[in-house]
Formats: C-alpha cells, sequence, structure tokens
C-alpha cells in the first residue's frame, strides 16, 4: 500500500539515492543506475518491471527540461512511496533526455505510485518550477555532496509556495 504524501516531512530522497560523478552511456543507463538505489532503498518492489514503465513513459514525450535537466518519471504499482533519485553527471558528460537546448547533466527520476495521480503531477510540477531557476540547477550541480543535494530536493517539495 502506498504512503501518502506528507510535505512536512517529505524525505522523498536521501544521499543513497543521490550519483554524484554518473558516469551512464544513455539515459536509459542513467535511469537504470538510478533505479537501481530506489529499489536497494526498499522503495521500488520489482526495479525491470518498474524500469519498463519509465521507458515506456519516456517514448509518449522527452521528459529533458530546459536548462540541462532530465526529469524521467512513472508511476508505477512497484513503487511503495513517491521518491526521488538524483544524478549529477561526471564532468564532460551529458544525457540526450530531448530537451529543445540541449542534453541534461542533472538527472532526476521520479517514481510514485500507481494510485498517487494528484501526488506525482503535484511533485513534477513542483520540482519543474523549483528546476526552472538557474540558481537551483547550479546549487545542485555544484554541491558535491549527496546529503546538500538530499536536502535541496527535499525542502524544494516541502517549502514551495504554491
Amino acid at each position: 500500500m502506498a504512503e501518502p504524501l506528507d510535505r512536512y516531512d517529505a524525505e522523498l530522497t536521501t544521499p543513497e539515492m543521490v550519483i554524484l560523478e554518473m558516469d551512464a552511456v544513455d539515459k536509459l543507463d542513467a535511469t537504470s543506475q538510478l533505479a537501481e538505489r530506489m529499489h536497494a532503498a526498499g522503495r521500488i518492489s520489482d526495479l525491470p518491471g518498474f524500469l519498463r514503465h519509465v521507458n515506456a513513459r519516456e517514448h509518449q514525450l522527452a521528459t529533458g527540461l530546459p536548462g540541462g535537466v532530465g526529469l524521467p518519471h512513472a508511476r508505477s504499482e512497484f513503487v511503495s512511496r513517491t521518491t526521488i533519485a538524483v544524478g549529477i553527471t561526471k564532468y564532460g558528460k551529458a544525457l540526450d533526455f530531448g530537451a529543445a537546448d540541449g542534453p541534461a547533466t542533472v538527472v532526476l527520476l521520479i517514481a510514485t505510485p500507481a494510485s498517487s495521480f494528484s501526488e506525482h503531477l503535484e511533485v513534477l510540477a513542483t520540482l519543474a518550477r523549483s528546476l526552472s531557476k538557474e540558481s537551483f540547477r547550479e546549487s545542485l550541480r555544484r554541491a558535491y555532496d549527496p546529503e546538500v543535494i538530499a536536502e535541496l530536493i527535499n525542502s524544494s517539495l516541502v517549502f514551495f509556495d504554491h
């Protein structure tokens, strides 16, 4: 059963779900690496099943955002609670997520339970708003500490003023 999102206790990501210096050959590889972290944390019950959902979503519409961000995401029955894994690519590496302005150096994989449609949209919209700010994207890129990155992501979702 999916846990409801409590916006004041949002531990949507943890330092263990952050990959610094991510070295991925393409967006599927990046998504797999991030999903493996979610699976290891016990937030995804079926890794191949979840990746099928992410890849199916990726084929519907590109998930690249302006400013060098990839935002792959899926709702899935294999997700126990809303989770975000973060990858910051290795210097000089970037991944094509289909954004008009070029490849991504910051990748955020969002996993939400299949039953949580409104929560999925809320997390996506809130993160997209934060990521539209150059200062937020740069904070993620420059924070060479998984704890700082996790805190940036979690606080952007908790304190966002609707």
